[in-house]
This record gives structure tokens, C-alpha cells and sequence, in this order.
């Protein structure tokens, strides 16, 4: 079957509205970093703090800018469009550019919007629909080798890790694939499939569906969901790890997170070999064989001094390549995957 496949025009214009933090703005900031050059601007609301880099545009800055798709680029609490963004996104929709947004409240189902979109002749473009008819996971062993992303927590850096790890096996002409699982990746990637949008007992089938069976030496490089740890997703987390039958894993983690996000800090992280012991316990179940190839940790709130201390200690401690995907690179596991790979 077809994985989710979308089609977005460019140039882009993040729409961030007025998002409070950089957590919840991670789909325009992702996009503006990976497809830097298809994105031409953002907009917001005055009271937005956050900003990613691009220039500010009103509606008519961005119609001489040739503007072809604004991307909602935030995922608030609750997965629904704030009431109040609705009046700009719909003045954007009638004024003929496309919306697209991967929340899980729909773009077509928004009647302000709808009428926009009639008005103006552009398409609402909902990124977060799974594929028709995904089986039940099967367990079959499949060709081809994969490593999948897993987390010590939600928002820590999975897809930046999978996008660095494929870029990196590119660089090499190994024959590689980034199979998205997120609405970000999806828009980063132009197909993919939204597993956390997947009925719960067809979660395994859907990973199986998005990495099917390939060349002996072809690598998918599947983006994590969620966390094993975290109560809220693990669910998700668990059924991408078993449908997925990764021969390796990748765990990714933020240097600052102590413990699982928004549990008021009574989940704290355990030590990462735990993490690590428990995610393979796990693989293992169906890939007898997986092993760790690394782990890739989000640094950025240390300086660099700070940071090749931190990763070096870490390093030491597990005996794993420890890297930051974007300030160091993901080269040392590339090296670790390569090698150790049956």
C-alpha cells in the first residue's frame, strides 16, 4: 500500500501565530532548518516571544514574495487550532495561498477556513491522515536493515537525529531512506506516515508498511515517536519499535531534561544504560540481534566547552559514540553502525 504522500508548493510561510515556547513551535522550526530553502518568511501574532530566523512578512509582503503554501508551524496543546488564529489563517486562505498543518483537528473541518479556501481557490492541505487500509502488524521478518530512533522523552530530538543519521549515510552512497512518522517529517520529506494519527492495534502495521522490504544493504532511517518512558506515549513509542524490527537503535535524549516532560517531577530519567537495556529487552523480541549504535544528544544549552565534556563523560560511562546531531554530527554512529550491522 501507499505510504501518505503530500505535495506542498513553495516558497513557504511559517505561520507561528502566537506560540509561547520553542517546544511547540518544532514543525516551523524543523522545516526552516532542513528545507531552509524553500522557506521565505514567517508571520505571527504581537504577542509571539518565538522567532526561527526567517524574515517577517505581512499578507501582502508575502503575496509579492510569491508565497505558494503557509505552513502552520506549531503544535499547541490539545492539537486544535487556537480559536483566535483563525480570523488571519482564513483572510491567508482566501487571499489564495494553500494552508497546511498536520494537527489532529482538521483543517477541513474549520468552516471559516473552508469558506477561505472556496474564496481564494487554494487547498487546505491536512498532513496528519494516515493511509487507508494499514494491516494489523504481522511480525515477518523483513530484508533490508533498519535503525530506529527512540527517546528518553517526547520533544528531545528524534527527528533531527534520523534526518542527521540519513544525511550522513548519503554522504557515504550508502543507499538510505528517512522514513517520516511525524507530521514534520512528513513535511520535511513529502511522504511518511502520522503513527501517532494510527488506531492503537494497527500501529506495528503501519511501522511495517513504512519500512517494507528493500536491498540487503539498504538502511531506513525511521524517526521515533514519543517515549517508552512517558506514560502519555508510550503506546505509540512501543508499536513503532516492534512493527519497525530495527536491527539497531539510536537513542536520543536533551542534556537538560531531568525528568519526563509536564510530569511535574515525579518521572524522573533514569540513567540512559537503563534506557538503553530496556529499548533492546524489548527490539530484541523480534530482531534477536539489535544493538545501540549511539547516542545523539540535543547540547544546545551548553557552550561547546561544557558540551565536549558532557558527551565525552557520557561516552566514557556507556561505551557508545555520544554526539550532538547538529554541533558535532553524526558521523561516530554512522562509523558504530556500519561496523557492528550483521
Amino acid at each position: 500500500m501507499d505510504l501518505t504522500t503530500i505535495s506542498l508548493e513553495s516558497p513557504y510561510l511559517i505561520y507561528l501565530g502566537d506560540c509561547p515556547d520553542k517546544h511547540h513551535a518544532k514543525t516551523g522550526a524543523g522545516i526552516a532548518h532542513w528545507r531552509p530553502e524553500h522557506c521565505a518568511g514567517q508571520m505571527r501574532l504581537p504577542a509571539c516571544p518565538i522567532d526561527i530566523g526567517l524574515p517577517e512578512m505581512t499578507l501582502q509582503q508575502a503575496k509579492k514574495a510569491g508565497i505558494r503554501t503557509v505552513i502552520v508551524g506549531v503544535a499547541p496543546m490539545g492539537g486544535r487550532i487556537p480559536e483566535h488564529w483563525i480570523p488571519q489563517l482564513a483572510e491567508l486562505a482566501a487571499a489564495g495561498f494553500d494552508i497546511a498543518a498536520g494537527m489532529h483537528g482538521k483543517l477541513v473541518d474549520i468552516p471559516d477556513l473552508v469558506a477561505g479556501a472556496n474564496e481564494g481557490g487554494g487547498r487546505l492541505i491536512d498532513v496528519r491522515v494516515p493511509p487507508a487500509g494499514i494491516p494489523v502488524g504481522d511480525g515477518r521478518l523483513r530484508s533490508g536493515k533498519r535503525v530506529l530512533m527512540v527517546g528518553t522523552d517526547c520533544g528531545v530530538g528524534k527527528k533531527y537525529s534520523a534526518l542527521a543519521l540519513h544525511r550522513e549515510l548519503e554522504r557515504r552512497d550508502i543507499k538510505t531512506t528517512f522514513r517520516a512518522t511525524g507530521q514534520t517529517g512528513i513535511m520535511i520529506a513529502g511522504e511518511g506516515i502520522p503513527i501517532d494519527s494510527v488506531v492503537a492495534d494497527f500501529i506495528s502495521g503501519a511501522a511495517e508498511v513504512l519500512s517494507p522490504d528493500n536491498d540487503a544493504d539498504h538502511w531506513d532511517v525511521i524517526e521515533g515517536q514519543g517515549s517508552l518512558l512517558n506514560p502519555s506515549y508510550s503506546g505509540v513509542s512501543l508499536g513503532l519499535l516492534h512493527g519497525s524490527q530495527p536491527d539497531a537503535i539510536v537513542l536520543c535524549h536533551d542534556a537538560e531534561r531531568l525528568e519526563i516532560d509536564e510530569s511535574g517531577g515525579h518521572l524522573p530519567i533514569p540513567e540512559l544504560d537503563e534506557v538503553i537495556h530496556d529499548a533492546l529487552q524489548m527490539a530484541r523480541r523480534l530482531r534477536s540481534q539489535c544493538f545501540c549504535a549511539g547516542v545523539s544528544v540535543n547540547t544546545s544549552s551548553m557552550n561547546d566547552f561544557d558540551r565536549d565534556i558532557y558527551l565525552s563523560k557520557l561516552q566514557s560511562e556507556l561505551g557508545l559514540p555520544c554526539v550532538d546531531p547538529i554541533a558535532t554530527g553524526m558521523s561516530p554512529i554512522a562509523n558504530f553502525l556500519l561496523k557492528y550491522a550483521l
